[in-house]
């Protein structure tokens, strides 16, 4: 039987969560605070308003308008240090910063299953944390999103961690089209990550919608694995799936490599209470 595990993440130099609730959070990101909305975050706060006052950025979404609101010094985008990574935090549209700290624990167990000089690919991998934990440890990795920004961002952090002569190739592609496309080269991998989104466009606005694309694309990915691989990994996040979801589509890699599946939740614990924001799932196996 499977052990759900519940991952989680604290609070050190880089990034700490002050308090959450009413559909909200409230961080630490370095020096600066930062507000914004979370709708798993259904339970009174623990702090008074005039805490939440103190933030250097808000969050605010009025009927289709959502925009970022600033105070001080808080500059355009700044780094932080968290989990043996350099990392630029920027208020960015949807209101994300580039960093996702719940990923911590995926990035530990994925510099545990490296340990040298293997090769992985990370689908959707936007700012690169995956990627660039992977190259630490040792592997060639080649990371794909459809995204120009999100890519250049990812390189930037590289260069921040100081990673740039590390074997990472930046792919801008559908991440669907990329997968076909290494069946037909004949390339392969000893480890795969991925973090597919609810729906997306890829750079030249291929549509992606996990309900009708996400069986297809996980029987391609399987394609590219090589004889004897080390790990897959999926997370997720938003998209209204369990992780025994994701679980399901990897039991077949057990029945063929051995080895074992992990599945759980990514939380990440408030600095001053016992209580865990969910942030996220996953489903991971390894041989």
């Amino acid at each position: 039987m499977t052990e759900y595990l519940i991952s989680k993440t604290t609070a050190d130099d880089g990034y700490e969560l002050i308090d959450s609730g009413e559909g909200e959070k409230l961080e630490r990101y370095g020096k600066f605070l930062i507000s914004r909305p979370d709708p798993q975050a259904l339970w009174p706060k623990n702090l008074a308003d005039v805490e939440w006052q103190k933030a250097n950025a808000f969050f605010s979404r009025v009927s289709e308008d959502a925009k970022w609101s600033t105070r001080g010094n808080i500059p355009d985008r700044w780094q932080v240090d968290f989990g043996g990574l350099k990392m630029w935090i920027k208020l960015s549209a949807f209101k994300h910063t580039g960093l996702f700290p719940e990923q911590l624990s995926n990035w530990e167990w994925i510099r545990q299953k490296v340990q040298g000089p293997v090769k992985v690919l990370n689908l959707f991998g936007y700012t690169g944390g995956a990627s660039l934990a992977a190259a630490q440890a040792g592997a060639e990795v080649c990371h794909v999103d459809g995204s120009k920004v999100a890519i250049g961002w990812a390189r930037d952090n590289a260069e921040l961690s100081g990673l740039t002569g590390k074997p990472i190739r930046w792919i801008l592609d559908d991440a669907t089209k990329f997968v076909q496309r290494e069946i037909k080269r004949g390339n392969f991998y000893d480890g795969i990550i991925m973090d597919p989104p609810s729906f997306g466009h890829g750079p030249k606005g291929e549509s992606w919608k996990i309900e009708k694309d996400f069986l297809p694309f996980i029987e391609s990915c399987k394609k590219i694995l090589t004889e004897k691989p080390l790990f897959f990994l999926i997370n997720g996040y938003a998209a209204g799936y369990s992780a025994l979801s994701y679980k399901n589509n990897l039991l077949d890699l057990e029945k063929r490599f051995g080895g074992m599946i992990e599945v759980g939740e990514l939380t990440i614990a408030e600095n001053a209470s016992e209580r865990l924001l969910p942030a996220g799932i996953f489903a991971r196996w390894s041989a």
